[in-house]
């Protein structure tokens, strides 16, 4: 009954403009409208008609007739004062009441037909939307979104966005569609509706664009309303809060615990086992002694200083926490526990609850429900699984604690350094856009790598993402994009996942790095740690075999890279050094040549070539693996066999793999451009990232060509997300 009477205020508080009236509205606005006549009765639409000249478009008008062409309300093609006459009377008969009067247009040649338009989404606020439109809206359902306000380039991004963006191409004898009056009317729609707060929504559905090129709007619907009520968002955190911490100088373990498998006894031999050295102190109120050291019965029995608070008792227990943290002067607490608003209603409620009490008593809280946190800068490693990955240039953060701990796994295991990584939990108190905001400031924070799958304030994750995208890359993983997801994000951590095309706009409107799987979470945070970004999109490639440069070369095109042609100098060049029969082509077919010298000199020419922009290499580094099988099967075929000349050609292949490896870094610290490497066999201790030294660069190499190419192909990505930012700022 409440849900009825809403429904019926809301309907109330609106106003619907005729399309004439909505028509005149954009025409003040410089967004071209069809030009048309209103006629209140049939033989003023008959004499409209005879004055703009046959054949005409007829249209019922009425504040209350919506989809007019379901309804039988537009009638086209109209080719004399009788088929005008006809189609009036009959408009009229289906109209009924609701009919106010006609509007006579001439026929809009054009076989295209686009759709734009704005709406109000309660994560994000005014989204702008833009595709293909008439008949095919639904049907293909190719459009793109962005927020307001839109700049000139949001726009023309989100124009080439579209997947039959080709039909603005010169079409079937129609000339192409001029792209700079699509952003006029799409920066103009935007400032239209962020100069006049109450449009609630527009729709011009069709713009057509006529034979010339030229699109004009042939019908139109704005509806104002009451703008909708403000959502209330958890107060932002400060990044310095936020980055405490990371840096904690003394940790207490409420819930410590002796027994094997449990968090209070996994957290706490984690933090041990990985060199923490700050003061770490037990809190139980059973006391005694665990791992040799006091257990202390309350917080406020420690003797010394405290920084955090690290707690795994029972939900309904940590309320009794916040007097003794008070009493202790602690304002960090890191809340494993569960049994919180990832439980449903209850459970949010008796989170809403601690935060309250938490934020009177001036404490702050990561979680609840969070795997942990770690920083290797400083050996503190407070997750929930003992891994333990190098300290480097990475910032983490995941919704999702088990996913976050598995991909410091995977870094770990790679080579990849983390800067610090945080699992969020429930985000009672501190959430994403916190985070962002605080690597954002960290000087020791090159890449951002985030799983989300809910934002609480979609505007400021945003804003943040943004603002952060111009300084540093963003990559970002999505749970919960299916309606299975979604369900599955809710149960584990309360979170109601925002449209997936909304988001992904946002995505690529703030410049996000996104990716469809957890393991390109952390290729993409290799290489954006490791390499420079390229200038452009063409791609050198140098393989030791002639199929994969092949099959890269397929790659590249999928992911929109160019491979383009060798020039005579570098053919002449390279000339010198291979045989006659090499390709003479991009990709450089390196003919399984085993003279080291070969790929340094090549990999050289290639980068200093103008003619690309980065350069992937194949199969070089990794032989020493498939020597290393041949000689055991040589060992075990002829026992005989001296061990000492296959010991040395291995010895022989790991220097030259590092020296290689280290020219690779010295190019790209000469020529600024990336160099991704592809393995063309891996083992059990070879990594993705190799770093050396002095060098600000580092060696990348990949198990597939298709993570290489997906990757450089994100860092292109990012690469023209700067210099559209730079282009607006100018």
């Amino acid at each position: 009954m409440e849900e009825n009477m809403d429904t019926q205020k809301n309907q109330a508080e609106k106003t619907v403009f005729t399309e004439w009236e909505a028509k005149q509205f954009l025409r003040r606005w410089h967004i071209p409208v069809v030009a048309e006549s209103l006629a209140e009765d049939i033989s003023a639409a008959v004499a409209a008609a005879e004055k703009i000249g046959f054949p005409v478009v007829l249209k019922g008008l009425g504040r209350t007739l919506l989809h007019k062409t379901e309804k039988g309300l537009v009638c086209m093609n109209l080719t004399g004062r009788t088929a005008v006459e006809q189609a009036a009377a009959g408009i009229a008969e289906r109209a009924g009441s609701g009919l106010e009067g006609f509007l006579v247009a001439p026929q809009v040649a054009g076989k295209r037909e686009l759709v734009a338009g704005v709406f109000t989404d309660k994560q994000y606020g005014r989204v702008i939307m833009f595709g293909l439109g008439g008949v095919f809206t639904e049907v293909l359902s190719d459009v793109s979104f962005r927020l307001l306000p839109l700049s000139r380039s949001d726009a023309l991004h989100m124009i080439e966005d579209i997947r039959y963006v080709k039909i603005l191409e010169a079409f079937r004898g129609e000339e192409a569609a001029d792209k700079e009056a699509l952003v006029d009317i799409l920066v103009n729609l935007s400032a239209m509706v962020m100069e006049n707060p109450d449009i609630r929504e527009i729709d011009i559905n069709p713009l057509i664009i006529t034979p010339r090129g030229e699109p004009v709007a042939v019908d139109a619907l704005i509806i104002k309303g009451a703008r909708p009520k403000e959502e209330s968002y958890l107060p932002p955190v400060e990044p310095g809060i936020v980055g405490s911490f990371f840096y904690p100088k003394s940790v207490a373990f409420v819930g410590a615990s002796a027994r094997l498998g449990k968090w209070g006894h996994t957290l706490l031999t984690n933090t041990l086992g990985g060199g923490f050295a700050g003061d770490v102190y037990l809190v139980n109120p059973r006391g005694g002694e665990i791992a040799g050291r006091p257990v202390y019965p309350s917080l406020t029995d420690i003797p010394g200083r405290v920084d955090m608070a690290v707690v795994t008792i029972p939900a309904q227990k940590v309320f009794d926490l916040i007097p003794e943290m008070a009493a202790k002067n602690i304002s960090s607490m890191l809340l494993i526990a569960s049994g919180f608003g990832e439980t449903g209603e209850e459970g949010l409620r008796l989170e809403q609850a601690l935060v309250e009490k938490a934020r009177e008593a001036g404490i702050f809280i990561i979680g609840p429900n969070t795997m942990g946190i770690c920083n290797p800068h400083v050996d503190f490693y407070c997750t929930g699984m003992h891994v333990r990955p190098a300290a480097g240039s990475v910032g983490a953060v995941a919704q999702s604690g088990n996913i976050g701990v598995q991909l410091l796994g995977f870094a770990e295991l790679q080579g990849i350094g983390i800067r610090g990584f945080c699992g969020s939990g429930n985000e009672a108190m501190i959430t994403m856009e916190d985070y962002l905001e605080a690597f954002e400031v960290d000087p020791l924070t090159e890449t951002v790598m985030l799983y989300v799958e809910s934002v609480k304030n979609g505007r400021r994750f945003y804003e943040s993402a943004r603002r952060v995208g111009r300084k540093k890359p963003v990559v970002l993983l999505k749970g919960g994009q299916t309606e299975a997801g979604s369900r599955a994000a809710s149960s584990h951590t309360g979170a109601m996942a925002s449209d997936t095309k909304v988001f992904n706009a946002v995505c690529r409107q703030a410049g996000i790095v996104k990716v469809e799987k957890p393991m390109d979470l952390l290729d993409l945070s290799a290489a954006f740690s490791a390499l420079p970004l390229p200038d452009g999109n063409r791609v050198g490639i140098m393989t030791l075999g002639g199929g994969w440069g092949v099959v890269t070369s397929d790659l590249c095109e999928h992911y929109h890279l160019a491979v383009p042609e060798l020039s005579a100098e570098l053919i002449g060049a390279i000339d010198k050094i291979l045989p006659p029969f090499w390709s003479r082509a991009n990709p450089v077919d390196l003919v399984g040549e085993n003279d080291p010298d070969i790929p340094l000199f090549v990999m050289e020419e290639l980068m200093k070539w103008d003619g690309c922009d980065a350069v992937i290499n194949l199969g070089i580094v990794g032989r020493r693996h498939m020597l290393s099988r041949m000689a055991d099967s040589i060992r075990k075929a002829d026992p005989e066999t001296p061990a000492s000349f296959m010991e040395m050609v291995l010895e022989k292949l790991d220097d030259f793999e590092e020296k290689y490896m280290k020219h690779l870094v010295s190019l790209m610290e000469k020529y600024k451009k990336p160099v991704l490497g592809v393995n063309i066999l891996r083992g059990e201790k070879d990594r993705t990232v190799y770093s050396f030294e002095g060098a600000r660069h580092k060696a990348v190499f990949f198990p597939t060509p298709e993570q290489a190419v997906r990757s450089l192909a994100r860092m292109y990505e990012y690469r023209r997300f700067l210099q559209r930012e730079e282009a607006e700022a100018m």
